[in-house]
């Protein structure tokens, strides 16, 4: 498996092999953030087939009462393996691992991550790789476009983990 940032090239293949939801072109908008330098894009490749994606924030999480805690903190959002029968088999695991690597790489020795509260399994991953739980709820605000074109707002309740990465070897 390789774990690379994604090129403009990348972006159709994406969009075949993990979809977006209805109209959204996620992986567009993530390209785009990163082309300004706000985010890494990062894309883990099987035989040439996208199979799990992940996004470093490098301004933080845009959740306020995250921000004033822990500011500074880049955060890992979006991870994701696909399709489902691939989770469970590490790439989760590689991805987020090269995500500390990068974070660490560009002076940061803490990045932190949400976690839905319905998201039990991907709670337990995060906290068997060392996150800590620092009682920091907030809200995951985000949208989509559905097939119809038609905007759906959601706000779904998470809790911020951090992990500190000092002392650790690439």
């Amino acid at each position: 498996m390789e774990i690379r940032e994604c090129r403009e090239e990348d972006l159709d293949l994406l969009e075949r092999q993990m979809p977006s939801p209805g109209r959204t072109r996620r992986h567009a908008a993530r390209f785009e953030t990163q082309q300004r330098e706000l985010s890494t894009f990062l894309v883990a490749w099987s035989d040439g087939i996208p199979v799990g994606t992940a996004q470093i924030l490098w301004q933080g999480c845009a959740a306020p009462e995250v921000g004033e805690r822990f500011p500074g903190c880049p955060e890992l959002n979006g991870l994701g393996v696909w399709p489902p029968q691939l989770r469970s088999r590490g790439i989760g695991t590689a991805v987020i691992r090269a995500a500390e690597t990068r974070v660490r790489r560009g002076g940061h020795d803490l990045i932190g991550l949400g976690v839905d509260d319905q998201n039990r399994r991907a709670a337990s991953l995060y906290l068997r790789l060392g996150y800590r739980d620092n009682d920091c709820r907030y809200l995951d605000r985000y949208h989509y476009l559905d097939d119809g074109g038609s905007r759906h707002e959601v706000a779904d309740p998470c809790r911020f983990l951090t992990k500190r990465l000092t002392g650790q070897t690439s």
